[in-house]
């Protein structure tokens, strides 16, 4: 699949990781369409880019639904969905202030699990209907993992149960999604300079990039855009994940 003639959908696509994807897209030649809850900054980067912007709650099936439909409508089809929107809390399984709390355990995985298989699956029905491209293709997916997903640090339970559940599922949905001609894949990113991250102290980030064994910095939310780029346009990629990380294995 080429990305000039390609239609995306990409959740998170107001900031971070989400907001680069939207602009690499776009700059190569796709229609792109933000689904994001920020309507202020999601409606600002879509008229940068000359796409579209729909306010979306991923964990809400009626939200969800009606944005694909609108996106489908106002790009003439949907041949691609990245999964960018997401969560990360630092709360220990037990710490000070006693066990776990169970609702922020669920709303990390609602939000990051439940939220990309709901506009996935949503996403692939709508493909599903396209007439394949030269290649034999209908469309793409691409989730977000972590390298939490394997490597999960103190206080990432929820976080790491999230992502590990995106990497569980990639692979039997690139099966499942085999009859359609659709493909599935998830980027696993490490440590990344997105607005969550650059918001610490200089020297919390020095330090996190130091970790990194090669190069020794922080990704660039450029660099997870140009992969998803590239695997939108490498047709025999499916059902992995790549781990986009510079060698990293956290300790």
């Amino acid at each position: 699949m080429q990305l000039n003639a390609t239609a995306a959908v990409i959740t998170g696509g107001a900031s971070g990781l989400g907001e680069a994807t939207a602009r690499q897209f776009a700059a190569q030649g796709a229609q792109v369409c933000l689904l994001d809850r920020d309507a202020t900054r999601g409606a600002a980067v879509a008229e940068e880019i000359g796409g579209y912007f729909i306010e979306t709650d991923v964990t809400d099936e009626t939200s969800v639904a009606a944005a694909i439909d609108s996106a489908g409508a106002a790009m003439g089809a949907l041949t691609a969905a990245v999964n960018c929107a997401g969560i990360a809390l630092g709360i220990k399984t037990v710490g000070r202030d006693g066990p776990h709390p169970l609702d922020a355990f669920q709303r990390t995985i609602d939000i990051n699990l439940v939220g990309s298989f709901n506009v996935a699956r949503l996403a692939a029905q709508a493909m599903a209907g396209n007439t394949p491209d030269a290649g034999g293709e209908r469309g793409v997916i691409i989730n977000t993992a972590s390298i939490a997903a394997f490597d999960g640090q103190k206080g990432q339970a929820a976080y790491a149960a999230s992502k590990g559940g995106i990497v569980g599922m990639t692979l039997p949905m690139a099966r499942d999604l085999a009859k359609e001609r659709i493909r599935v894949m998830t980027i696993a990113p490490g440590i990344f300079g997105t607005p969550m991250l650059m918001g610490l102290p200089q020297e919390v980030q020095d330090s996190l990039a130091a970790t990194v064994p090669n190069p020794p910095r922080l990704g660039d939310p450029t660099e997870y855009a140009r992969m998803a780029a590239f695997i939108v346009e490498m047709g025999y990629l499916n059902g992995e994940v790549i781990r986009l990380d510079g060698a990293l294995r956290m300790q």
